[in-house]
């Protein structure tokens, strides 16, 4: 009885290892996006996402109702790209909060954003993962935005 009670400590404790490598390799992931973001390289970008990556944020219209707004990635890529260098922006995330199961992971991040040292607004990310070829994969994200509320 003592050896099975061993054995099963064993295997749940490689499991939540397993569990935890992945979830660092997921938050890698999100890192090497924002590394690629704020140095404005496409290249790397480009390799923290699957081929049909979809980007949206949840807005607000003129009349002050939500809406969600589908951006092109590779409309994003130009975008970043073309940001001057005189203009300074930061997305700091504040905290990370990873799923995974298999081949599927989801990442909740809190952010905040600052252009040229000031508070521009917060909110939240949610990532949507794939696991291909040995490489966690962003194949979608959405995110909030919001000047109030912020921690």
């Amino acid at each position: 009885m003592k050896q099975i009670l061993s054995l099963l400590l064993v295997l749940v404790s490689v499991n939540i290892c397993a569990q935890d490598t992945e979830k660092y390799a997921v938050q890698k992931t999100i890192e090497a996006f924002f590394e690629g973001f704020h140095e404005q390289d496409s290249i790397a970008l480009k390799e923290t996402v699957g081929n049909e990556v979809v980007l949206q944020t949840i807005a607000k219209d003129s009349l002050g109702k939500d809406y969600v707004r589908t951006e092109d990635f590779s409309k994003f890529i130009k975008n970043i790209v073309g940001i001057p260098e005189t203009m300074k922006f930061q997305e700091t995330i504040k905290s990370y909060s990873i799923q995974v199961d298999g081949p599927m992971a989801n990442a909740w991040t809190a952010y905040e954003f600052h252009v040229n040292d000031e508070f521009s607004h917060c909110g939240v990310n949610s990532f949507q993962l794939v696991k291909q070829e040995d490489a966690w994969k962003i194949i979608y994200l959405i995110d909030t935005r919001r000047k109030e509320g912020c921690e």
